[in-house]
């Protein structure tokens, strides 16, 4: 067996480093698409689409409020909402004059925890609560 040396120019080392060079390119963009997409803050809408209807089936109106805005609308109806992190309160009217009141909690979305490991800690997350979700559809209970 012969025994040869391998120069910084041959072939076999070019090839080597040109490898290591793409595979660090493949890694540094796999974590930068991962970053982007993770972040609710590029990736969701501020407003979350709620489907409401009363339990009996009833027509009527609600009035909803939380710390980003309050609105008004007639049910049964799909109503968008700003995202909180707090909880959705409503006070709803059947055309027969019965009422109901009481609140929608939001939760945690994955991508918060995403963002606070790729990105910023998830702060700008956090400031513009878009990482929040409220339930995509909610019957408030009403009594016949």
């Amino acid at each position: 067996m012969s025994n040869f040396y391998l120069g910084k120019n041959s072939p076999m080392v070019i090839y080597n480093q040109n490898n290591m060079n793409n595979k660090l390119k493949l890694v540094s963009m796999s974590l930068l698409s991962c970053a982007l997409v993770s972040c609710a803050t590029l990736t969701e809408d501020s407003n979350d689409q709620i489907a409401m209807s009363f339990s009996d089936g009833s027509n009527g109106s609600v009035q909803l409020n939380n710390k980003r805005g309050s609105w008004n609308s007639q049910l049964p109806s799909t109503v968008s909402v700003r995202k909180s992190d707090d909880v959705l309160h409503y006070n709803a009217k059947t055309s027969d004059g019965r009422t109901a009141s009481g609140s929608i909690p939001s939760q945690m979305g994955g991508k918060i925890v995403a963002s606070a490991v790729f990105l910023d800690f998830g702060i700008v997350d956090a400031i513009t609560d878009k990482h929040r979700k409220y339930p995509d559809s909610y019957v408030i209970p009403v009594r016949k």
